[in-house]
């Protein structure tokens, strides 16, 4: 039996594995690669599909799992902490950006109506591409990394409401008062069942489920939650996306989320590929090239747009020029939501074929040049912030500057913090109780705002400038602690201190052992990776555990640091050598603490002389923790009673031994 389907699925998975081989050893994104496996499968390359039909169900199976995954990954909680970047940063790019394309669509004899929702459509951008490459560069924590991941979060919410509002836009009632009411009531209903079924329904669902220990139900519940919830939302008229949005953000309020997404991620792996091929297959690659001038035009405006407002938008959050300006360039292209939207366009007849054409191929190419951009994007904003460098950065909005610098104490022979996140924030206190005097810059205006009204000595600037610098005088300071999220600009700022100090000591923390050799280079006195410095704390605790003596774990660690943690990067046995002078003599004995589980009459209320523990099983008990009491007198006469929680000392062996006897309940 034949299964027609079954045919194009390999010839797309096939195909896309050619493609993605060949875009990875270019490292351009994953995605592209499947929007250009579908350009070459499609009807308007090769023509190697023919039940496309059943591509798009496939896909559309695709952007349920994606909305239900991006639901669950949707934390109120986690949303509270950023809420100001998502709610202001988020807000002033989407409006912003939705007003400007209206007019230059209105400029060009659209409708309103059809020049709003190209603005929805220009609004979004690529979450998966942006994203993956700042993860990649290690950037996601840095200044930019958070705005850009505010806007995304906002825009990835937003385009649920969207979707919703696009066919009232498309005029398909006479009764819009009307269709909003019932809107508005069919939505308040979903509220009121996402919260009932998040805070009752679907948690006590899923604790009975794991407590079967089932992975193949459990994976089969979240399953069927998701595509239940989508068919309820479908159901009342509204989308299926947002049901699946609604679906995950009812298990992300359970202790289950995590599970259940790490269970559906392959899925929506395998089916959003789907998806992503579909829409290459839509690209009429021929229309492209007959209209590559005009497209040009419109991916060019598209990025300067984009761009622009974004950049507004990060300014708006109080950020310097050079980190607004990142954040723009990040943002720039159309993303793969604007595509889920533009279905919904072209249903209610907001979108004809031609436009949709000019979009998809906008879209593409600037989702295709986005890696290029983001791979020289400081140097771009370097080079667009230079004329402004000269002058004083300029003051955040909505702050006056005795506010973000005010007056600092007389600084001499100080520390230099820069960068207030958990690093800074340690140092700061150690350097508090030690009475030592510091300084800190931080380019957070609402944390310098607070901080400075908690009497930190806190300044609002970017390290990178030498006016900063010296405001906070770094030629008469003794050390300067670089606790920062951005490699980049930790590099920068070692290079503007080494021009104007070369006697200040400066200590940098980094994530990665690979940055050490360029901070070294560049003037940096001392580096920490925290990656090594997390590898030596783990050890520490296991040589602990093994009562190794604690001035040889010292000198273990000290060897590590000192030869710039070679050992751990290296298996070369000359640069180990000093390390394996050292004397690892690990006793074979353990400490441990026993809960007492068993009934036995030969130990229960038996006096350890009675018992004879220390020959029957070769361990010693050192302490025993009743209740709230810790008995550390033990002598023969002590008594042991169920319950007890006793430390004992002994072989490994023996004290495993020992614990299966006192786990027996006969």
């Amino acid at each position: 039996m034949e299964i027609p389907l079954l045919s194009d699925v390999v010839i797309i998975l096939g195909l896309a594995v050619v493609v993605i081989l060949l875009f990875q050893r270019f490292k351009l994104p994953t995605i592209l690669g499947f929007l250009a496996t579908g350009v070459i499968a499609g009807p308007h390359g090769l023509s190697l599909i023919n039940a496309t039909h059943d591509i798009e169900i496939l896909a559309e199976i695709g952007v349920i799992l994606l909305l239900f995954i991006i639901g669950m990954e949707f934390s109120l909680k986690q949303l509270a902490l950023i809420k100001r970047t998502v709610l202001l940063g988020g807000t002033t790019q989407v409006l912003a950006t939705i007003g400007l394309v209206t007019l230059v669509m209105m400029l060009l004899d659209f409708a309103w109506n059809q020049a709003v929702f190209m603005g929805f459509l220009i609004a979004l951008s690529s979450t998966a591409i942006v994203l993956k490459l700042l993860q990649d560069r290690g950037e996601i924590n840095s200044p930019h990394g958070r705005v850009v991941l505010g806007i995304l979060i906002f825009q990835d919410i937003i385009v649920v409401p969207m979707m919703l509002v696009a066919p009232l836009m498309a005029g398909g009632s006479e009764d819009i008062a009307t269709e909003l009411f019932l809107m508005a009531l069919k939505g308040a209903f979903v509220i009121v069942f996402v919260l009932i079924s998040a805070r009752y329904l679907v948690p006590n669902l899923l604790y009975l489920v794991a407590k079967t220990k089932s992975k193949e139900l459990f994976i089969l519940s979240v399953v069927v939650i998701c595509f239940a919830v989508a068919w309820l939302t479908s159901s009342l008229g509204l989308s299926l996306a947002l049901g699946a949005f609604m679906a995950g953000l009812i298990i992300s309020e359970s202790e289950y989320s995590h599970q259940a997404t790490s269970n559906i991620l392959p899925f929506r792996e395998i089916f959003t590929s789907f998806f992503f091929v579909s829409i290459g297959m839509l690209l009429d690659f021929s229309f492209l090239l007959q209209h590559l001038p005009v497209i040009l035009f419109f991916s060019v405006l598209a990025f300067i747009l984009k761009g622009l407002v974004a950049t507004v938008a990060a300014r708006m959050l109080q950020y310097p020029l050079r980190i607004s300006l990142l954040v723009g360039l990040s943002l720039f292209q159309v993303g793969e939501f604007a595509f889920i939207l533009s279905k919904a366009g072209i249903d209610s007849g907001l979108l004809s074929q031609e436009t949709y054409q000019y979009f998809l191929s906008v879209s593409l190419l600037t989702m295709a040049v986005t890696p290029f951009v983001i791979g020289y994007y400081r140097q771009l904003a370097e080079k667009i912030a230079a004329p402004f460098a000269s002058s004083q950065e300029p003051m955040p909005f909505n702050h006056h500057p005795e506010e973000l610098h005010g007056d600092l104490p007389d600084l001499n022979d100080h520390i230099i913090i820069i960068g207030f996140g958990i690093n800074g924030r340690n140092v700061a206190k150690a350097a508090r109780h030690a009475k030592i005097p510091y300084v800190i810059v931080e380019l957070n205006a609402v944390t310098v705002k607070y901080e400075r009204k908690q009497g930190e000595p806190i300044v609002y600037g970017d390290a990178v400038h030498p006016m900063i610098l010296a405001h906070i005088n770094i030629h008469k300071a003794r050390v300067v602690v670089i606790a920062i999220s951005d490699p980049e600009a930790t590099k920068r700022t070692i290079a503007s201190i080494r021009e104007i100090s070369d006697k200040v000591h400066i200590i940098v923390r980094t994530r990665f052992v690979q940055e050490m050799e360029e901070n070294y280079r560049l003037g940096a006195d001392e580096v920490i990776p925290e990656e090594f410095e997390t590898s030596i704390e783990i050890f520490t605790r296991v040589l602990n555990k093994y009562l190794m003596p604690r001035n040889e774990i010292d000198n273990f660690t000290q060897v590590i640091r000192s030869d710039n943690y070679e050992m751990l990067r290296s298996l070369s046995t000359n640069r180990t050598s000093e390390v394996s002078k050292l004397a690892l003599d690990l006793p074979d004995i353990e400490v441990a603490s026993l809960r007492v589980f068993t009934s036995d009459p030969e130990v229960i209320d038996k006096s350890l002389l009675e018992s004879d523990i220390r020959n029957r099983f070769q361990i010693t008990i050192v302490a025993i923790k009743r209740k709230e009491k810790t008995i550390l007198d033990i002598n023969a006469h002590t008594r042991i009673q169920q319950g007890d929680l006793l430390f004992v000392v002994g072989k490994p062996g023996d004290v495993m031994r020992f614990n299966h006897y006192l786990k027996a309940t006969e």
